[in-house]
């Protein structure tokens, strides 16, 4: 029995297969939904929303000390006379108001 030797396109096939599963996982790995860059974007928005709820928590800080402030308790006449002054238009009838 005498058989032609042919070539053999298993190998390069295996190889073809092989090459293209390994290039596309490693895409999926840097570039994918769950990848590399996907987790920097992650960290980075999350540091910027920390940022955000650090300056969220310095304005209600704010708003808790100005209620304290006017509540029947404490009373700083000095935050009502500001505010009476910007919400009302109340002037002394020593002030002169340039507009």
């Amino acid at each position: 029995m005498n058989r032609s030797t042919r070539p053999g396109f298993g190998g390069p096939i295996f190889f073809t297969l092989a090459f293209g599963l390994g290039a596309y996982f490693t895409f999926a790995a840097v570039q994918g939904d769950y990848g590399v860059f996907r987790r920097v974007e992650i960290s980075a928005e999350a540091s910027e929303l920390k940022r955000e709820l650090a300056d969220l928590k310095a304005q209600i800080a704010e708003a808790e000390n100005l209620t304290r402030r006017l509540s029947d308790d404490f009373l700083d006449l000095d935050l009502l006379d500001q505010q009476a002054r910007s919400v009302l238009g109340y002037l002394r009838s020593d002030e002169l108001v340039i507009r």
